[in-house]
């Protein structure tokens, strides 16, 4: 199996706990991942040391980028990254990649995901939903990408919260194509 270029970006959203679940999962599935590209902004720094009670984005293995760096390889379609997961994707991140605005790395590299029709997964994350938020997550759909609300699931039984973003995280990790072991309903004692 070829080994994966992945592209995280991780905006301000309420959320944090998807953003480390994901992260120490593809930690755990590195085997796969050739390169994993980190895009964090500064309001996701800021939520993730609110709500998470600390800053150890700070010691990922992973190479993180600014906000600002059009020089990251996966501000090209030439770079050959295949998925990016937005996760969590605050509903102004969503409008702008919806509306075509490239005004950041996470927007820009979002974009040619869209362009070179590859995988872009967006963990939305807000309640409720207006009808502007709705028709953005319809004009992504229907340009590729794959709105995977932050919905987690209750039949695995989960007990924490991490196991319980576990359920989100792990139904993205399957969309970007990466094999993982977890909870697969109707599976139970296979």
């Amino acid at each position: 199996m070829e080994k994966q270029k992945l592209v995280v970006a991780i905006t301000g959203a309420s959320g944090a706990v998807y953003a480390k679940v994901l992260l120490d999962k593809l930690q755990k599935l590195s085997t796969q991942l050739s390169e994993v590209g980190i895009v964090m902004s500064n309001n996701a720094k800021d939520v993730w040391k609110f709500e998470l009670q600390n800053s150890n984005f700070e010691k990922l293995p992973f190479k993180i980028y600014s906000q600002s760096d059009f020089f990251a390889p996966f501000a090209s379609g030439s770079s050959k990254y295949s998925s990016m997961i937005i996760c969590p994707c605050s509903m102004g991140t969503l409008a702008r990649i919806a509306s075509g605005i490239s005004n950041d790395l996470t927007t820009r590299a979002a974009d040619v995901m869209l362009k070179e029709r590859r995988k872009l997964i967006l963990i939305t994350r807000d309640t409720p939903l207006s009808l502007i938020h709705i028709n953005n997550m319809k004009t992504v759909t229907e340009a590729g990408g794959i709105i995977c609300p932050a919905s987690p699931s209750f039949y695995s039984l989960p007990k924490t919260f991490e196991e319980l973003a576990a359920t989100v995280v792990n139904r993205a990790i399957d969309l970007a194509g990466l094999q993982q072991d977890s909870y697969r309903w109707g599976e139970e004692g296979k």
